[in-house]
């Protein structure tokens, strides 16, 4: 046993080491997700109640067969961009590559658009909106907090002066709590005439918004085009709390970025002025695909901390907007706390874990090429 203990005794320590950070991750990361499960497959209130199997799941989806059918559609979706990356310059002609991949994504939107009909048709349509507007937070938000947070940072890395003070200014937003920050956003965006944005944009002959008031759909407003489900867009109060994402965090990504940019040799730049280069091609060159492993990083925590979006959300959210602002965060919350329906609110997010796993599995797929130097 002495033998034993002293031959391995690094490999021990390490492990006695890890051991806190471990139970602290399984108690309070692990363990929710498995009881989660479990609390779905049960008509659970206050008290745990009679086993209901996959009944839960049943009134979601309307149809169980038609998810894994739309989750395979998103699978097949990232195999048919793995083919074409992988292959394309493997094949004899890239014909033939295109033309699998292009079968294999026809294939996926018809797998993904029959199952969806499907679950919307026989499942909890309140539900599966709510997974359409949380996508549209995500997917605007995100794509232009890392794209103006770049930028910034981009800005930033020159030698410009107080630039430790803009560092400092960018951090405010962020630091803000949720509540505070979505009700100042509700003052400014009100839909009097005399609240405080309508009255700037007055100043510019443009007409008084509703803002958080309005369901109508952005691709009606701005261009008079009434156009029903998913390629409608977001509503005008659904992209206003958009508007506050992007407020909150591009000055977050922005310092991480700057941090990115610090770390570039500056030797890579030098060369590429000596060749002749542009600012433009050193920025596309050298500088993105140095930071991709950084933007992937930000990308990927990024998408999936939008879909948790709640707080600032829910303080925003109007009765006159509909449910255009109901998020799946918010759906969730309705079912476990104002209808007290703790099972059926765990079921909606097992539905919510999986779909994110998938998504996860789809961005590294994109871009893991991109996250090494070579």
């Amino acid at each position: 046993m002495i033998n034993f203990l002293n031959k391995y005794s690094n490999q021990i320590n390490g492990y006695l080491f890890v051991l806190p950070a471990f139970l602290i991750i399984g108690l309070f990361g692990i363990f929710p997700v498995f009881f989660g499960m479990f609390m779905s497959l049960h008509k659970w209130k206050v008290f745990k109640g009679r086993f209901l199997g996959f009944e839960n799941y049943q009134k979601i989806l309307g149809d169980i067969s038609s998810f894994w059918v739309f989750v395979l559609g998103l699978l097949i979706m990232i195999l048919s961009y793995w083919v074409w990356s992988e292959f394309k310059n493997k094949f004899h002609s890239k014909f033939y590559c295109f033309i699998i991949s292009f079968l294999l994504l026809l294939l996926s939107l018809f797998l993904i658009n029959m199952s969806w009909a499907t679950m919307m048709e026989k499942g909890d349509e309140d539900f599966l909106n709510s997974l359409i507007y949380i996508f549209y937070y995500s997917f605007f938000a995100i794509t232009l907090e890392v794209g103006f947070g770049l930028l910034i940072a981009f800005a930033l890395y020159q030698k410009l002066k107080g630039k430790q003070f803009f560092q400092m200014v960018l951090l405010f937003p962020y630091i803000t709590p949720a509540v505070m920050g979505g009700a100042v956003f509700f003052i400014i965006f009100g839909k009097a005439d005399n609240s405080i944005l309508n009255e700037f944009i007055g100043y510019f002959g443009y007409e008084p918004q509703m803002w958080l008031f309005d369901k109508r759909k952005l691709s009606e407003i701005l261009f008079g085009i009434k156009i029903d489900g998913f390629f409608g867009g977001p509503s005008l109060a659904l992209a206003t709390s958009i508007f506050y994402g992007i407020w909150s965090y591009t000055g977050y990504y922005a310092i991480i970025l700057l941090a990115g940019l610090s770390i570039i040799p500056s030797d890579l730049y030098e060369a590429a002025k000596t060749e002749g280069a542009s600012r433009w091609q050193t920025f596309t060159k050298i500088t993105i695909p140095l930071l991709m492993p950084i933007i992937f990083f930000l990308l990927l925590t990024g998408f999936i901390n939008s879909f948790q979006a709640f707080n600032h959300i829910l303080v925003m959210k109007t009765s006159s907007a509909g449910e255009t602002m109901d998020v799946v965060t918010i759906e969730i919350f309705d079912h476990f706390w104002d209808r007290v329906k703790f099972g059926y609110a765990a079921a909606e997010g097992v539905v919510l874990f999986i779909i994110l796993n998938v998504l996860a599995i789809s961005q590294y797929v994109i871009f893991r090429k991109r996250l090494n130097y070579d």
